[in-house]
């Protein structure tokens, strides 16, 4: 089998390395689509393979169409917005991630973020004793709270498809609402997908309940966040703080109006670790091997 590795944005070598091991120990081909500089290229690169590793490369219904052997596509990462899973489903095209291989880079840049916010200028103030809120407890909301409770924090999660018992193991308090988790806890720490149910279902209504000096950090996606309420209420509460990792479309606006209140990331980092470069690409490869070995679907996304 033919195995396709296309990114604008490339694995470090390291990891291309360990992926052809992998891909060639095998018995499958390894070719690469590196920092192509039109779509056409990507299209040209994917006609006559049968699988795909991307990072954030967009997996469009046209890129579909010209791959005419495509099997399987693996996203190098958690999230699996940039698929265009109908379009792969109606060919019947296997479409995964590579879910938890980067999620200890991404906490690790959440409470990062806190940090900065909490000190950026003044006196500051600390972590410690604070409450900090997981939106969504999964392979990266599990780091996020064990590490807050390492500062000294109390940690409180609100999702209601892991079982309360779970969380609670982890010592953590579980909220029933979302409205009680923004009520309660100073920062929030957002790990929640882009979908058609959370695209800009965090705005006014939500941050406005947040206590005074409360901070939202935002790992996740831009697209879950109501952009233009999020400049209404960090207008009118000149208390409230926020800092992400994908850079808001009024970002500029919003740095103009809030000033150091809101931090945005030069570009999207929270993968961005040697570590979750290796591990997400090394993943990907041994899943399509074993999806090619034995037909194992595990990390099946549609």
């Amino acid at each position: 089998m033919k195995i396709l590795v296309a990114t604008e944005k490339p694995f470090a070598k390291a990891a291309v390395d360990g992926i052809r091991a992998i891909v060639e120990q095998a018995g499958h081909e390894l070719v690469l689509c590196e920092k192509y500089t039109d779509v056409s290229e990507f299209h040209k690169a994917v006609e006559d393979v049968e699988a795909l590793i991307v990072r954030s490369d967009k997996v469009t219904a046209d890129v579909v169409n010209a791959a005419k052997n495509l099997k399987i596509v693996v996203r190098a990462g958690a999230g699996f917005d940039n698929l265009d899973l109908a379009a792969c489903s109606a060919k019947g095209i296997v479409c995964m991630n590579t879910p938890g291989q980067n999620s200890n880079a991404v906490a690790e840049l959440a409470l990062s973020m806190m940090l900065y916010m909490a000190r950026f200028a003044g006196s500051g103030t600390e972590l410690s004793g604070k409450k900090m809120g997981i939106h969504a407890y999964g392979y990266i909301g599990r780091l996020v709270a064990a590490l807050g409770k390492g500062f000294g924090m109390e940690v409180y999660a609100f999702d209601p498809f892991v079982k309360a018992e779970a969380i609670q193991a982890d010592g953590v308090k579980v909220v029933n609402t979302i409205e009680e988790l923004y009520s309660t806890c100073n920062y929030i720490s957002l790990h929640i997908p882009a979908n058609a149910e959370t695209k800009k279902s965090i705005g006014y209504n939500l941050l406005s309940k947040m206590p005074k000096g409360g901070c939202l950090v935002n790992t996740a996606r831009k697209e879950v966040i109501n952009e233009e309420e999020l400049l209404k209420v960090m207008t009118e509460r000149e208390d409230l703080k926020y800092a992400t990792d994908v850079a808001a479309d009024n970002q500029a606006e919003l740095n103009e109006k809030i000033g150091v209140r809101v931090y945005a990331t030069p570009k999207k980092m929270g993968a961005e670790t040697v570590e979750a470069n290796m591990n997400a690409g090394l993943a990907a490869a041994s899943q399509i091997c074993k999806f090619f070995a034995t037909g194992d679907t595990t990390f099946k996304v549609n």
